[in-house]
């Protein structure tokens, strides 16, 4: 135990704990925007808490005349509210001590941004729900995004001043919240609802919101509601990965830490810095450590001052060190462990070949001391080129000739993008967040407004809740499999393509077939039924994306099997997130709503971990955030939030046949993808024959590296001292502008008498940005 654990409490933490005790559960649904679900959702899961004989009350509900949303209030009681007007609008309150004297269990208060009449006891409806929670009577509100103090300026500006907030709420409510709940929805959702009547857009009108519902103002809300609740996420997982003392990236989140010297170049570094955090989505860090007592040059003096206000400037957090100990890898790797950095950017090293030898490379050691810290080393190109790192600017798109007639293939390519269905995810950090019961029920409301819509392939896992929403659904038959013996069933392509409906529900994307069946995956049957001209709904959960196989492994321990390309969420029309709170899930799991009884003990104490949902909670809220934001720069819109990158980046993978070779295709990815850059990886033949082992890995390398749609591509040579040469001359022919290599294998001793790869490397290409990724298993 730490010292902190036996530490006694003061008056204040003891009273504080005795008021949470006898506080309400705060439960918020947060939504990017009006006509989300937001009031829907709170309805239902009043309902649901009903059923279970939990007496929950309606205190504030706005329907908007929704004939769904008014469906759903059924046989909740609603306490009367307070109706007040202000210039002619009808508002209401909160009748606090009526919902007080009827003393329920739960009480649903639609809009928690809302402005009370004036000499009311109190001024918010917040300040109202407050008093509530402290009378030990729990609460479901609904909020949008834009409606937090914190966050309305920003969204104001990302969507052209088209966010008019009358009322708002502290940034930290959702930190107060005992549990936050996302309702995401694609922007093609919400104007789908807007064109049924189902949003009341004369209301959104009269207060100057009339613009918010242009696709791109939907879509940077949206993002800005999924990145937002990822930040409250991340410190959850920082929070409790402390009080478990574990130190160290978790492998759901970025955070970039750049080391700066007062130095000519290091506005370059922080530049490179701030591109790299807001390309991946993650923090940027600057630190300086120098000697305490040495004296500030003019020039020193000058570039730090340009340095902490570009930082200010970029949004990141500087630190300024002392110099403790002679090692200032030491000290990089220390400070940046206690920071939970995933990678550390630095300039080019100034030491000679001989003072490597003698005192070693910094980068080496830092490398050597830290454990998932990669290290990104930033390109001298002024030495070649005399050129600047600066802020990005996109260039303008090239004048094409209107009147060129496309080729034959490029018309062929265009007629099947014609004929294609559209695919639809629901995507979940974890099994029984919802996605099935979500996908059948959008199917339900399909089929009443005259889809023709089958389910293909369905997973209930015995959950009753799911299985009642299967409805008048028509069920295509399994196809039936002999396999050793054993009879089994797989979902019948065939049939389906067969049957030629309009849409066809596929569950679990990510499953293997039965050996015999066509095709490997469910996710090529789903693309054979794309080709075919029908509609897929389908669902997956965030631990089977190929690339972050690696990142889920790293904060589960569990090396995912069944895994789903990329590219398949990239061809996707739509994404969309089920967003649930760990605890909710955990509950769930402990209620026998997920697995038979047997498993939940085995399940809450492995996959299912509080510390393991809450990583996989950020890292989907993260990744649908990012395909968002590349949807956005689909379109040409300017103000994505993650801003652009320098154009006409290459990637330049070098691989062996080690165990991290996977690895390093997968971070060559995520890299190039977020780029927009080619990439290649690169493997030299030395040696041959090549083992059994080495043909399996060779194979396995080459197939994920197309899977990912990257460029595999084998040298061969026969002396290996050529291997560095070979891989440096296809780097300028294709030229790269960043490289990624694993770390070396090498010991220090080995580094000294035949040379490290790493430094050697960095010598020859100044010109381009080096990606050390660190070696994930060594301890």
């Amino acid at each position: 135990m730490s010292e902190e654990e036996f530490r006694r409490k003061t008056p204040k933490e003891i009273l504080e704990s005795i008021q949470k005790i006898r506080r309400g559960h705060l439960k918020i649904i947060l939504g990017a925007v009006s006509g989300s679900g937001k009031t829907y959702h709170m309805l239902q899961e009043g309902n649901i808490l009903k059923k279970r004989g939990i007496d929950a009350v309606i205190g504030i509900v706005s329907t908007s005349n929704r004939p769904k949303t008014i469906e759903q209030i059924g046989y909740l009681e609603i306490v009367p509210s307070i109706e007040w007007t202000n210039n002619g609008e009808v508002n209401h309150d909160l009748d606090v001590d009526a919902i007080i004297a009827r003393n329920p269990d739960v009480v649903l208060v639609d809009g928690l941004a809302h402005r009370n009449r004036p000499n009311a006891p109190r001024p918010t409806r917040f300040d109202d729900i407050n008093f509530l929670l402290n009378m030990n009577l729990s609460v479901i509100t609904t909020i949008n995004i834009y409606e937090l103090e914190g966050v309305r300026g920003i969204a104001d500006k990302l969507t052209g001043g088209n966010v008019k907030v009358y009322a708002s709420v502290p940034e930290d409510v959702l930190a107060q919240a005992d549990e936050v709940k996302l309702l995401d929805v694609t922007p093609e959702v919400i104007l789908k609802r807007l064109q049924e009547g189902d949003i009341e857009h004369e209301h959104e009108k009269k207060r100057g919101r009339d613009n918010i519902f242009h696709r791109s103002n939907l879509a940077v809300l949206r993002e800005l509601a999924l990145r937002f609740l990822a930040g409250e996420v991340n410190e959850d997982l920082d929070e409790y990965r402390g009080k478990l003392g574990m130190i160290g990236p978790s492998g759901a989140t970025e955070k970039i830490l750049v080391t700066v010297q007062y130095h000519w170049n290091g506005s370059i570094l922080v530049r490179r810095g701030q591109q790299t955090a807001k390309r991946l989505g993650g923090d940027l860090l600057v630190v300086c450590f120098r000697q305490p007592n040495h004296p500030f040059s003019k020039d020193e003096l000058t570039f730090k001052r340009s340095i902490i206000k570009l930082v200010e400037k970029v949004g990141g957090k500087f630190e300024e060190l002392p110099l403790e100990s002679d090692s200032v890898a030491d000290q990089i790797v220390h400070y940046a462990t206690e920071q939970n950095v995933t990678r550390i950017v630095m300039g080019q090293s100034k030491r000679t070949r001989w003072e490597e030898i003698v005192y070693g490379s910094i980068i080496n050691k830092i490398l050597r001391k830290s454990r998932n810290i990669d290290v990104f080393i930033v390109a001298d190109r002024a030495k070649k080129h005399g050129e600047r790192v600066i802020p990005a600017k996109r260039k303008k798109n090239e004048i094409t000739n209107p009147y060129r007639r496309l080729t034959l293939k490029e018309l062929e390519k265009e007629i099947d993008k014609i004929n294609r269905g559209t695919l639809k995810v629901y995507i979940g950090a974890a099994p029984g967040v919802g996605k099935t019961y979500t996908m059948l029920r959008e199917a339900n409301e399909l089929k009443k407004k005259g889809i023709d819509i089958v389910i293909g392939l369905l997973e209930t896992h015995g959950r009753s809740e799911t299985i009642e929403q299967i409805g008048s659904l028509e069920i295509i038959p399994r196809k039936k499999i002999q396999y050793k013996g054993t009879t089994l069933e797989e979902m019948d392509t065939e049939v389906i393509i067969k049957r030629n409906p309009e849409v066809v529900l596929v569950d679990e994307l990510a499953h293997t077939n039965v050996p015999g069946c066509k095709y490997l995956k469910r996710y090529e049957d789903v693309e054979d039924i794309l080709a075919s001209g029908i509609s897929v709904i389908s669902t997956m959960n965030i631990q089977h994306l190929e690339s972050l196989n690696d990142s889920v492994e790293q904060f589960t321990g569990v090396r995912v099997r069944e895994t789903v390309p990329d590219h398949i969420l990239r061809i996707a029309d739509e994404i969309e997130l089920i967003d649930i709170s760990p605890n909710a899930l955990r509950d769930r799991m402990k209620e026998g709503h997920i697995y038979a009884e047997e498993k939940v003990e085995q399940s809450l104490n492995n996959f299912f971990k509080t510390g393991n949902l809450i990583a996989l909670r950020e890292l989907a809220l993260r990744e649908v955030a990012d395909d968002v934001d590349e949807r956005l720069e689909a379109w040409e819109r300017k103000g994505t939030l993650r801003g652009p990158w320098r154009q006409e980046e290459v990637i330049f993978v070098c691989t062996n046949l080690r165990n991290d070779s996977e690895r390093l295709i997968r971070r060559g990815f995520r890299i190039s993808y977020r780029l927009k850059a080619v990439w290649y990886v690169a493997y030299v033949k030395d040696h041959d024959p090549l083992t059994e082992d080495e043909v399996r890995t060779l194979n396995k390398v080459k197939e994920l590296t197309e899977r990912l749609d990257g460029r595999f591509q084998i040298y061969e040579t026969k002396d290996r001292r050529n291997v560095f040469r070979l891989l440096v001359k296809e780097m300028h022919e294709k030229k790269a502008t960043q490289v990624i290599i694993g770390q070396s294998a090498r010991s220090r001793w080995e580094e000294i008498t035949k040379g490290s790869v790493v430094e050697r490397l960095l010598r020859e290409v100044r010109h381009m940005d080096v990606l050390v990724v660190a070696d994930q298993h060594k301890h």
